[in-house]
Formats: structure tokens, C-alpha cells, sequence
């Protein structure tokens, strides 16, 4: 029986084998994750230099948490965007409206006289006539006391009565305005959607409430009438009142009194006569009107006279000048069976123009006794 036999070549140098060396270290799971693979392509080995190896990146391990914050971060985002969402639907500050201006409805009613046109000079009629308070030009448009309402202050309702002041110069004392020369003051005082309106009224007038020309502004024919004296004498009033939370409304119902005589032939100074014309206008604003000086008319109620009831003041005021009596023709006539818009011819009695006539003192007989005044 033979034994155990050795190598050829001898015993190796470790009796114990080869591997022993390497039996204390464990290569488990952990191990082989966190070992490093390293390799290089063909190309990079055939390099002189090249590492027999390339190293490989090790994959990164994201800790747990950094998902968790991810989520949260994405559920803030979204809270915030609902929340702007929610402020923009329940917005407490009032929002400017978008609204556009209704047409202007006018009405103009021509004021006849019961005799003849007093005439004098101006000076003399102004001072017996009702006019005789009245102050001159812009004098006579004055500003009520401003109080601030709920919801405009106090600077926003004056410049909303500065505008209709404008206004009501631009459209009832500029000399060039009143003999026809010129429109564009009054009409760049105008909110843009009444200007259409505006230049209708001026080119093609009709009796119709919504396009007569004499009431947006006061206009005599040239050819006709002039100025006999440039100071017009006015006085009226002017109020306001709040319609809404973004809408103010002024009134103004002034009377204007001019002194006017004939365009034609030589002239005296005693021939002049005065015309009347009240003007009740009622004006609305919103806030982007107060900001950009500009206002929106809404109804225009005119009388104006001496003139005659049949006389088309559409376009023109047509007044009777001293000496001229109206004629005996009534306005025109209004037909209650014609379809579309119904229209009523207005006309109305001028009074209280006339300089008082002092009475007539009558002869007495010799020896007799005044009357006594009858109780």
C-alpha cells in the first residue's frame, strides 16, 4: 500500500494550498454591490499606456427622504396656485367695468313771443330785463359744495363738475362754436361712443330726439345773427349725485342770455335784442371717463327763444330779432296714426322778456279829481 505521493516538481510552498489564504474573508451580498467593475473596450487597450481596466461610476443611492420632499414641494406648489385662483375670483377692490355710452335724447322746444321783439342796446336791455343778476360768461357757471360720497372722493367729483364747466363753455360761450365756425372743443369733450352720434347731428340734423344738433350745443346762423355784445350773461346750477359704486351723474340747468343783431346792412347800436336759452343737461361719468377729462351726455332738454313755432331749430337756433313778431303758424303738425318713433311738436310762450313799459298818463278834464285806485 502505498501513501500519499508529493508533486513532481516538489511540495508546494504552502502546504496548506493555494486558496487558504484567502478563507477568512466573506464575500456576500453587500460585498459584490459595492464592488467596484472595472473594464476598457478594445480601443482603449491598444493603447501603450493604457490600464488594463476601466473603471465603471457606481450607482448612487438616493436616500428615502429626498422623494418625500419632492412631494411635498409639488403639493405646495399647487396649494399656491389654487390660492391665486381663489384671490382672483374674490377680489375685494372694485373692478373698472367695461360699459359702453348710451345716445343723448334731446328735446327742444322754441319759445314764441306774444308781441314784438323789444330792441335797444345791450346795456339797456340787460338791465331791465330778467338778466339784469346774471353774471358774465364763466362767471355764472359756479360750483355747488363738494362733499366726497361713498365711493368718489372729493378731488374726482370736482374734476368731473371741471369737465362739465368745460363743457358748457365750450358748447354755449365760445364765439366761434356759437356762429358755427368750429364743433371739435365740444366734440373732444365727448366720451368716444357718443361721437358718431356727434358728427351725425352736426352734418345731417333731424327732428328725431337723437340727432338735433342744437342740443348738444347752442349754434345761430351767421349769415342770419351776430353777437352784439360777447358777454353773455348766465347763471344756473350745478349737482351731482352718485349712481353707483362706479358711476356719477351731474346735472346743470343754467340760463344764458345773448345779445344779438342783424348780420346784414349797417348797424345801430340800438339794435340789438336778447336771446334766452336754458339748457338742462344731465351728464354721467364712470372712472376712466374722470381720468381721461371727458364725459358722457345722456339727455338734453332745451328752450330757446324769441323764436317762431314753426321755425326748424334742428340744426340752427333761428331767433326773432328786434322789431319781428312771430308768425301765426303753429308748430308742426304731429300724425298719432304714422308708424315708427313717435314725435310731439313742443312750442312755448316766451314771458318776461320785455322791458316793463312805465303807464301812460291820460289828460284830465279842468277842475277835476284824479281817480281813486278801486279796491
Amino acid at each position: 500500500m502505498t501513501g500519499r505521493s508529493e508533486p513532481p516538481n516538489g511540495p508546494p510552498e504552502d502546504p496548506a494550498g493555494g486558496e487558504d489564504e484567502y478563507r477568512s474573508l466573506v464575500f456576500d451580498e453587500s460585498f459584490v454591490r459595492a464592488a467596484r467593475m472595472q473594464e476598457f473596450s478594445a480601443q482603449e487597450r491598444m493603447g501603450e499606456h493604457a490600464r488594463a481596466v476601466r473603471t465603471l461610476p457606481r450607482p448612487v443611492r438616493r436616500p428615502r427622504g429626498d422623494s418625500r420632499t419632492a412631494i411635498a414641494l409639488a403639493v405646495l406648489i399647487a396649494l399656491a396656485f389654487a390660492m391665486a385662483v381663489y384671490i382672483g375670483f374674490r377680489n375685494p377692490y372694485p373692478q373698472t367695468a367695461t360699459r359702453r355710452a348710451e345716445p343723448l335724447r334731446t328735446t327742444v322746444v322754441p319759445l314764441a313771443p306774444r308781441g314784438a321783439v323789444p330792441g335797444g342796446t345791450p346795456e339797456r336791455l340787460y338791465a331791465a330785463g330778467p338778466a339784469a343778476g346774471f353774471r358774465t360768461g364763466a362767471e355764472g357757471i359756479n360750483f355747488p359744495a363738494v362733499r366726497r360720497t361713498r365711493h368718489f372722493s372729493d378731488a374726482q367729483i370736482t374734476a368731473a363738475l371741471a369737465t362739465v364747466k368745460d363743457y358748457l363753455v365750450e358748447s354755449s360761450l365760445n364765439p366761434d362754436v356759437l356762429t358755427g365756425q368750429v364743433r371739435r372743443p365740444v366734440e373732444l369733450l365727448l366720451d368716444p361712443d357718443q361721437r358718431g352720434q356727434f358728427e351725425r347731428s352736426m352734418s345731417s340734423p333731424a327732428d328725431d330726439g337723437l340727432h338735433s344738433a342744437t342740443g348738444w350745443l347752442v349754434r345761430f346762423d351767421p349769415a342770419e345773427v351776430e353777437l352784439a355784445d360777447p358777454r353773455t350773461r348766465v347763471q344756473g346750477t350745478l349737482a351731482y349725485a352718485e349712481e353707483g359704486a362706479g358711476v356719477l351723474e351731474v346735472v346743470s340747468d343754467h340760463t344764458f342770455t345773448y345779445a344779438l343783431r342783424p348780420a346784414a346792412g349797417p348797424h345801430k347800436e340800438a339794435d340789438a335784442s336778447l336771446f334766452t336759452v336754458r339748457r338742462e343737461l344731465h351728464f354721467r361719468f364712470d372712472r376712466e371717463d374722470l381720468r381721461l377729462h371727458r364725459l358722457e351726455l345722456r339727455t338734453a332738454e332745451v328752450q330757446a327763444g324769441p323764436q317762431s313755432c314753426s321755425a326748424d331749430a334742428t340744426e340752427r337756433l333761428r331767433p326773432l330779432l328786434a322789431g319781428e313778431r312771430a308768425d301765426h303758424r303753429g308748430p308742426a303738425g304731429t300724425d298719432p296714426y304714422a308708424t315708427g318713433r313717435p314725435t310731439a311738436a313742443l312750442c312755448g310762450t316766451l314771458a318776461g322778456v320785455s322791458p316793463p313799459t312805465p303807464p301812460v298818463a291820460l289828460p284830465r278834464a279842468p277842475g277835476t279829481r284824479p281817480d281813486r285806485p278801486r279796491p
